[in-house]
C-alpha cells in the first residue's frame, strides 16, 4: 500500500520524485513529512487548494528548513495535507477531505498541518513539519496526543513556505516521544541564547484554565497536579492584561489584515474558488481596515511587554492547549466554528506576543488525548524542551 492510499489520508498522492538526504548526521534513521505549504524539489507546492496547485508547477529548490533536515541525515517520504490556504484550524478541507486522527479516528485532527499530525500520529513517519499561525500545530497536536510545538516567532525559517500572515506564522514540528522531538529540535531550534534556569518559576494561568470545558478542566487537574510535584508548585496568575475577547479581536484584526494581504490578490486575480468557512474568513479579512489593524498592533505590543515582565528570564507558564478533546468528524460546520472561537481565545495569546508554546500530551477523557502546555520567554524553545523531557523522564 501507497502512503497516498492509507486509510489515514495524511500523504497527498503526488508522483515519487528523488528527495537526496545525507548518509549521516544526528537525524540519520529517522523519516518526516512536510505540510504542502514548503517547497520540494521535485513536487509541486499546493496549500491546500486545486487553482493553488495547477499554477505551482514542479518546484526546483527546496525550502531551507526542509532541506536542514536532510542534511541532518532524517528522510523525507512526501508531502501531507493541509488546510486550504493554511486559514482553518479543523482540518477538513473542503477540496480533499480530513485526514483521520490516529489517537482517536471518530474525531477531528484539527488543523490546518491535519496531515502532519495524522501521519505522525499513524506512526507513518517519526515526525512532521507544520505551522502555526493563530495554533495550527498547537491544536492538531492535543488532539492527535503528539508533542508539538509554536516556536518563537522567527525562529525556525518560512523561506519558501506560503505565507499566510507574516508576522504571525511559524514553523513548527510534531513527534509521538520526546526523545524524537529534543533531536529534531535540536536541529532546527539550536541552543538558546538565554536558556532558562535548571528549575524555572512555574506559573499557573488561571484566567486560561477557566476557558476548557467543565469536562475538560476536570481531566486537566490531575495533570497540573503532576505537573507540580516534578517541577514545583506554580503560582496563580492572570495572563491577560484586559478582557481576554479584546485579545481575541486584536489577534483577529491583525490576521485578517496580513491573510488578506498575503492572498487577497491571488484570489480575486485568479477566481480561487475556496470552501465556504475558508471564503467566510477571507471575506472578513478582506473588510479589515487599516485603523483595525494598526490599533490590534498597539494593544498587541502591550500585552506582549506585559507578558515579558510576567515571565521575566525564568518563568514558564502552565496552560491548557485547547478547549476540549476534538470534536467528532460527524459535527456540523457551525459547530466547528463555535470550537474554533473558543480555542482561538486561548490560541491567540501565543502569536501575539511571539513567544514559543509547547504542547504536551499528558491529559485525556473519553478514550481521547488532551494536550496541557508550557510557554516561556521569547527564545527559550530548546529550554522549554528541556523541562518537557524532564517532566516525561519523572513520568516513566
Amino acid at each position: 500500500m501507497s502512503l497516498a492510499t492509507h486509510p489515514a489520508r495524511a500523504f497527498l498522492p503526488y508522483p515519487d520524485a528523488a528527495v537526496p538526504n545525507a548518509g549521516t548526521g544526528p537525524l540519520r534513521g529517522l523519516t518526516f513529512a512536510v505540510k504542502d505549504l514548503f517547497d520540494v524539489a521535485g513536487y509541486p507546492t499546493g496549500g491546500g487548494n486545486p487553482h493553488v496547485l495547477a499554477r505551482s508547477g514542479i518546484k526546483t529548490t527546496t525550502a531551507p528548513t526542509v532541506q536542514k533536515l536532510l542534511d541532518a541525515g532524517a528522510r523525507f517520504i512526501g508531502k501531507v495535507h493541509t488546510d486550504e490556504l493554511a486559514f482553518s484550524m479543523n482540518g477538513q478541507n473542503y477540496h480533499y477531505g480530513g485526514p483521520y486522527n490516529g489517537a482517536a479516528p471518530d474525531r477531528i485532527t484539527g488543523g490546518s498541518s491535519s496531515g502532519s499530525a495524522s501521519a505522525v500520529s499513524h506512526q507513518l513517519c517519526d515526525f512532521a513539519l507544520g505551522t502555526d499561525t493563530g495554533g495550527s500545530v498547537r491544536a492538531p497536536a492535543s488532539h492527535c496526543g503528539l508533542f508539538g510545538i509554536r516556536p518563537s516567532h522567527g525562529r525556525i525559517s518560512l523561506q519558501d513556505c506560503m505565507p499566510l500572515c507574516e508576522s504571525l506564522d511559524t514553523c513548527g514540528f510534531f513527534a509521538r516521544d520526546i526523545a524524537t522531538f529534543a533531536r529534531v529540535a535540536d536541529v532546527l531550534c539550536g541552543a538558546d541564547g538565554d536558556p532558562l534556569p535548571a528549575r524555572p518559576r512555574l506559573l499557573l494561568a488561571s484566567d486560561l484554565f477557566e476557558l476548557p470545558t467543565p469536562a475538560a478542566r476536570a481531566a486537566l487537574a490531575p495533570t497540573v497536579a503532576r505537573i507540580e510535584a516534578i517541577l514545583g508548585s506554580a503560582t496563580p496568575v492572570d495572563v491577560a492584561d484586559r478582557p481576554l475577547s479584546d485579545l481575541y479581536w486584536a489577534f483577529r484584526y491583525v490576521q485578517g489584515w496580513e491573510a488578506w494581504q498575503a492572498d487577497g490578490a491571488l484570489i480575486e486575480n485568479y477566481g480561487l474558488q475556496l470552501g465556504p468557512d475558508v471564503a467566510g474568513r477571507f471575506a472578513f479579512s478582506k473588510g479589515v481596515t487599516r485603523a483595525q489593524f494598526e490599533q490590534s498592533s498597539a494593544v498587541r505590543r502591550e500585552f506582549t511587554a506585559h507578558l515579558g515582565r510576567l515571565l521575566g528570564h525564568d518563568g514558564i507558564l502552565v496552560l491548557p492547549t485547547m478547549p476540549d478533546i476534538a470534536p467528532l468528524r460527524a459535527t456540523p460546520m457551525e459547530v466547528l466554528e463555535d470550537y474554533r472561537t473558543a480555542a482561538a481565545h486561548t490560541l491567540c495569546l501565543t502569536p501575539l506576543s511571539g513567544f514559543p508554546q509547547l504542547s504536551l500530551p499528558l491529559s485525556g477523557r473519553d478514550r481521547a488525548p488532551l494536550g496541557i502546555s508550557l510557554l516561556g520567554p521569547k527564545g527559550s524553545d530548546r529550554s522549554l524542551i528541556a523541562v518537557a523531557q524532564t517532566l516525561m523522564t519523572a513520568l516513566v
